[in-house]
């Protein structure tokens, strides 16, 4: 094999690798059928959200899995394959989700890996549900103030008498 086809190779796979631990979610996509236009504006609207998708072949991808651990991404590689990396734990989730609702059958959830953990494409789709970090962090506060609250106003309808 050429010296230089090795190399590209070999940083292809450290790239992977280095996405991967950089990142708290690693997503897999098959994107069969998607138009240019389509892929593009998927890209567009995982940017905003701090993720990025990459097509990389499938053989680098399992070496780079290989290399990081994740065993469960093996059976997951066949076909036309995307990766999304994602910053967030459920950012990147939310999009691909809303998008494969709307394209439907040309791009299909096939599982991620979320902070080291194997996760099938259902639980992926009900975790894409989920209120993002500052919405349950809001609803968790709200939570801790509802008894204070509660208090407050016994206290205050008591000296309105």
């Amino acid at each position: 094999m050429n010296q230089e086809v090795l190399q590209a190779k070999i940083s292809t796979v450290n790239e992977i690798v280095e996405k991967a631990k950089a990142n708290k979610t690693l997503i897999v996509v098959e994107y069969r059928g998607l138009s240019v236009a389509q892929l593009q504006e998927l890209r567009r609207a995982l940017r905003s959200e701090g993720a990025s998708l990459s097509v990389y072949k499938n053989s680098l991808v399992e070496r780079a899995v290989k290399e990081l651990g994740y065993d469960d991404v093996h059976a997951l590689l066949s076909g036309p394959n995307a990766l999304v990396f994602s910053e967030d734990e459920l950012k990147g989730a939310k999009v691909i989700a809303k998008y494969a609702k709307r394209f439907g059958a040309t791009l299909n959830i096939k599982g991620a890996i979320m902070e080291g953990h194997f996760v099938d494409a259902p639980t992926l789709v009900q975790l894409s549900k989920l209120p993002g970090r500052d919405g349950l962090i809001s609803m968790f506060l709200s939570c801790l103030q509802a008894p204070i609250r509660s208090f407050a106003c016994a206290v205050q309808a008591i000296a309105d008498k």
